[in-house]
């Protein structure tokens, strides 16, 4: 299934069949992988398990928390996925098909059977998931966080937009140090965007002045959805809108993208003018992985051992890139 999705770039049953050896009749096939998203037992925190141990890490490691959708038909699909940034790249951890606040505890606590908090540096998040449960649920287990607030989120007695009409012509922000955040001491940056829109980020962890700079991370996620979806494999092609479905899908996934960065990263790549890679890490695992299995290469090997954990013990670093 892994070097389907490899070679077809796309999630649909009949595309995946295509690339199935064998002389069976397609139909056949399609049925197939039909019953593998049925019935398999294949879980997220199984396959969780095999990404963290071929992406090791000596130092505490930094999660984003999103959610992405799409509709099939006129069905609505939600999808709230973990990821670990490692090397630049995020990359799908754990995932549960809805995003209410109980599949959010549930998500984390699913996360807190593979690590320790301690193993956690900071768990980036969108505006979505604020409130006072969900920090409260965060640092009763030890979770640092970065997210950002909105504008009637109250910051001691104020609220954030209380605190940006404080913001004096000619300023770039406002850094509110050890206030409190729904129930919690937090350090805020409040400014705008070059859009005019408010950017107000709290974190319980770093100092104010970096706070920015090291939220702008988070959108490493959004690069990762790109390349699930229109960039890479098409995810909001398929067909299956039930959640057990669904998360089978994001298992293949996981492994296929990332093998995809476990080459990518042994690749040298050119850089355009303004420094950024031409390509990013995962497209060109992509290309070389798909070029390696066309023309069953001689480096065909080296890239199946990139499968074994003893092969990624290197701390080189990827920059990061745009997924094209």
């Amino acid at each position: 299934m892994v070097l389907a999705l490899l070679g077809g770039k796309d999630v649909r049953h009949a595309e995946l069949a295509a690339r199935f050896p064998g002389s069976a009749h397609t139909a056949s096939v399609i049925r197939r992988v039909e019953r593998f998203f049925d019935r398999h037992p294949i879980q997220p925190a199984d396959v969780a398990r095999v990404v963290l141990t071929l992406l090791p890490a000596a130092q505490p490691r930094e999660f984003i928390l999103d959610r992405t959708n799409w509709k099939y038909g006129q069905t609505d699909v939600n999808v709230l996925l973990l990821a670990v940034i490692w090397r630049g790249v995020a990359i799908p951890l754990l995932y549960r098909g809805g995003s209410n606040t109980e599949i959010r505890h549930t998500l984390m606590d699913d996360a807190l059977c593979l690590l320790s908090a301690a193993d956690i540096r900071v768990l980036y998040a969108d505006r979505e998931f604020v409130g006072y449960d969900w920090i409260q649920g965060r640092a009763h287990r030890g979770i640092p966080i970065g997210v950002r607030l909105r504008r009637d989120t109250l910051l001691d007695d104020w609220t954030a937009q209380d605190w940006l009409s404080r913001l004096q012509t000619g300023h770039a922000g406002l850094l509110v140090e050890d206030t409190v955040v729904c129930g919690q001491p937090m350090n805020v940056v409040l400014t705008y965007t070059r859009d005019g829109e408010a950017l107000i980020i709290a974190s319980n962890v770093g100092a104010v002045t970096t706070i920015q700079t090291r939220y702008q991370r988070r959108f490493l996620i959004e690069c990762l959805f790109r390349a699930l979806k229109s960039k890479g494999f098409q995810l909001e092609g398929t067909p299956m809108t039930l959640h057990d479905h669904v998360e089978r899908l994001l298992c293949l996934l996981t492994l296929t993208y990332t093998w995809c960065v476990l080459v990518g990263i042994t690749l040298e790549c050119p850089k355009k003018a303004h420094g950024r890679r031409a390509w990013s890490v995962v497209k060109m695992g992509l290309r070389e992985l798909v070029r390696s299995f066309s023309r069953e290469s001689a480096r065909l090997c080296d890239l199946i051992d990139l499968l074994m954990p003893s092969h990624t013990n290197s701390p080189e670093n990827v920059c990061m890139s745009k997924i094209r």
